[in-house]
């Protein structure tokens, strides 16, 4: 295994271009599953939960090119139903190949998901819809086989807004034998992106606020324009927050702003400039930072994934902050790590308290999931001397050549055998 060695960061200026969303490349490669063909699709990053979704998606029968951000599928010879356990236990967004697999095959044999250790992050929602839809599940031996059961389609309200469960349930839907309505659906910008995707290849979805309405089609196809994946709004919200750090200057490009309202209010309240554009951002900060208190929210709330990240944000204000956590309320563990740096923070509930200005010093320190590894790399570039970071294979789940990123803003950072 590898170590990210991180020095503090005494000028951190210049511009950086964001990769293609995570959260939008993984479902969209798993719906090329659903009908036979070729896909072709742009701006897709290079990290390892894309390359995990392509394996599965080999061991499927398909294939794939994948260069320069540019991939291209081959599903024509999908030929299993059967998402093995030595795949899909290393990412939990695996498990949307459940929904494609149903619409191809009216049957899938899933393996629970795996991936970050961030609390229980239940499959209910999925079964739910996908019992609604005219499917049955069952557990045998660790795996969750379902089955069309009858006339496919139909109505399924989610108890709660679930992005995954959101997700699959469109995919499940989309060859199904009558129109599907899904209510209270998550509207974050990645699931718009699988539906636009979908549309593009011939579906037939419509949204209106959070009910999605699917009219069954009998294939997709892919028209002469390819498809190009979103800007990684959490990659940009995690790279804003080093030009809060005061002198600092950073031109974020490549991404989408009108994704990021709420953080981007959060930053303008502690007192950072902020010039934004099209598909720019510019943050800046010369003078102390106010300090804020953010509720974790699904979209357009404040995002959990930026959570990690903005409680360095904290540590720089001038002041005590709280982060109260109502998505994953266990996701706090990168909380142990960040006190090794000499961060003050307590968390009591689902609720963080930090205060802000405490002297940070380099430590060696070990990343938990994929968020809070982002955030020890913020975490170290703000300590004092050298800090590493173990365990970094989380970071290369969600973050395209990060090392070069941060070099080319400034940051000294190198990797070291452990």
């Amino acid at each position: 295994m590898e170590k990210l060695v991180i020095e503090k960061s005494k000028n951190i200026n210049g511009e950086v271009d964001i990769s293609g969303s995570k959260n939008s490349s993984l479902p969209i490669i798993a719906s090329t599953l659903i009908h036979g063909g070729n896909y072709k699709i742009h701006n897709v990053p290079e990290i390892s939960d894309v390359l995990t979704m392509l394996k599965l998606i080999k061991q499927l029968g398909g294939n794939y090119d994948f260069q320069n951000n540019k991939l291209e599928i081959d599903t024509e010879n999908i030929n299993s139903f059967e998402a093995p356990y030595e795949l899909v236990k290393t990412m939990r967004a695996s498990v949307l190949v459940w929904g494609s697999l149903l619409s191809r095959f009216n049957r899938a044999k899933i393996s629970f998901p795996g991936g970050c250790a961030i609390g229980d992050r239940p499959v209910d929602q999925h079964i739910k819809s996908f019992e609604s839809l005219g499917y049955e599940t069952e557990i045998n031996q660790g795996y969750l086989e379902t089955k069309k059961k009858g006339v496919s389609g139909g109505i399924f309200n989610f108890d709660f807004k679930s992005v995954t469960g959101t997700e699959n349930a469109i995919l499940a839907s989309i060859k199904a034998d009558r129109e599907t309505i899904l209510k209270n659906c998550a509207q974050e910008p990645e699931v718009f992106d699988l539906i636009d995707f979908l549309n593009s290849l011939g579906a037939n979805i419509k949204i209106y606020k959070d009910e999605i309405t699917i009219k069954p089609t009998t294939s997709l196809k892919q028209k002469e324009k390819l498809y190009s994946v979103i800007p990684d709004r959490i990659e940009t919200g995690t790279f804003l927050i080093l030009g809060l750090i005061p002198g600092n200057r950073i031109k974020i490009n490549k991404t989408n702003p009108s994704h990021l309202e709420e953080p981007l209010k959060i930053l303008k309240g502690m007192g950072a400039k902020i010039i934004v554009e099209k598909n720019t951002i510019e943050l800046s900060n010369n003078g102390d930072l106010k300090p804020f208190d953010i509720k974790t929210d699904p979209y357009p709330g404040f995002p959990t994934d930026l959570q990690a990240q903005f409680m360095i944000s904290a540590i720089l204000a001038n002041g005590s902050s709280t982060i109260e956590e109502t998505v994953f309320p266990s996701r706090f563990i990168h909380v142990a790590e960040l006190r090794k740096l000499g961060a003050e923070i307590r968390v009591k509930e689902a609720k963080a308290h930090i205060t802000g200005k405490t002297t940070m010093k380099g430590a060696k320190i070990q990343a938990s999931d994929l968020r809070a590894s982002a955030s020890l790399v913020l975490g170290a570039t703000i300590a004092e001397g050298k800090s590493e970071i173990s365990r970094i294979y989380h970071l290369d789940r969600g973050y395209e050549k990060i090392d070069d990123k941060l070099t080319k803003l400034g940051v000294p950072n190198w990797r070291e055998k452990e």
